[in-house]
């Protein structure tokens, strides 16, 4: 089970995604990869790691930065947001003045 599965069997990270218009299937964990094969964090019961979660919705992207709690053994994860950036997407037609 991934990181994006765990955080979506929570509440609070499912309203934080319909806040920002985002669908499940539109975000992404930055480096989820890299922190998942680290083999020496297998066998901490509690591990915490700064993340950027990235979503995509029609307006642009959205990165969230925080702090990911998360429990493999137990299967849980918690997103502690510390902030967010948004990335508009530029209009086609649309030039700068």
């Amino acid at each position: 089970m991934n990181i994006k599965e765990l955080l979506l069997n929570g509440q609070s990270f499912l309203e934080l995604l319909k806040q920002f218009a985002l669908s499940a299937d539109d975000v992404k964990i930055k480096d989820e990869d890299v922190i998942l094969n680290d083999h020496n964090l297998e066998h901490r019961e509690i591990v915490k790691e700064s993340i950027c979660i990235e979503g995509k919705n029609k307006d642009g992207i959205i990165n969230f930065f925080g702090t990911l709690h998360y429990n493999l053994i137990n299967k849980l994860a918690v997103f502690e947001m510390q902030g967010f950036e948004k990335v508009s997407v530029p209009q086609p037609g649309l030039m700068a003045s």
